[in-house]
């Protein structure tokens, strides 16, 4: 990669964090890790979301759209299920594999959403803050807090691995993609710290949220709920 090239990428990286950009590997990666439970996983934070028939859901970092898809099945043909995604081959892919009209895909960062005020009842944001850039985690949450409707219901979720493999492999894992990326910082950075979802507690109450609850939603999620 030249010089011009690598200092684009890591401005855009600086700018809406980092981008998945290969579907069917994320999709294969993700499966192997929660060893074929991904649709288990994602039913799981759904009934906990509370999404419900009727309602205007968004899924902030939605990727292939898997999630997406299967909350737009709970919520039926008289809810909506809006899918937003800052890589382009992401949303190129959910969009060419939506089969339900109730769920549609956009192009777009979690920190510049430019929905209307009080425009959904669900806000789902699934293993995605820490490829937001933790100068713009702040900015993401208020747009997710505005988009909400008062009583609107928040699921924030990532890794919670337990046990003494896991959080091995994890901790492998980083390593060898921050030797891959160049990342010397994140060889040092602790990856267990990064996705632990309970840090936004304070964040999602400085925003103003309310009745902030975390729990853990098997095999391999934490989940930090909230209402505006």
């Amino acid at each position: 990669m030249s010089g011009n090239a690598q200092q684009s990428t890591n401005d855009q990286a600086a700018e809406i964090g980092l981008l998945i950009t290969r579907p069917r590997g994320y999709r294969f990666v993700r499966s192997a890790f929660l060893l074929g439970r991904g649709r288990a996983q994602n039913a799981a934070l759904i009934a906990r979301s509370g999404a419900a028939p009727g309602d205007r859901v968004i899924d902030i970092g939605c990727g292939p759209g898997d999630f997406a898809r299967a909350t737009a099945a709970r919520v039926g043909d008289t809810g909506e299920v809006v899918g937003r995604d800052p890589s382009p081959r992401m949303i190129a892919y959910a969009t060419a594999h939506a089969k339900l009209p109730n769920c549609r895909f956009e192009l777009g960062p979690a920190q510049t959403l430019d929905h209307p005020d009080a425009s959904f009842d669900l806000v789902t944001c699934t293993f995605v803050m820490h490829h937001i850039p933790e100068t713009q985690r702040e900015a993401a949450l208020a747009h997710m807090y505005r988009v909400l409707r008062p009583g609107g219901r928040l699921l924030l979720a990532d890794t919670h691995p337990a046990g003494r493999v896991l959080p091995k492999l994890i901790r492998t894992m980083s390593r060898f993609a921050a030797h891959h990326t160049g990342d010397a910082a994140g060889q040092h950075a602790d990856p267990l710290a990064a996705i632990d979802i309970r840090r936004y507690r304070e964040p999602l109450s400085a925003a103003g949220f309310r009745s902030i609850e975390f729990e853990t939603v098997p095999p391999l999620a934490g989940v930090l709920l909230a209402t505006k």
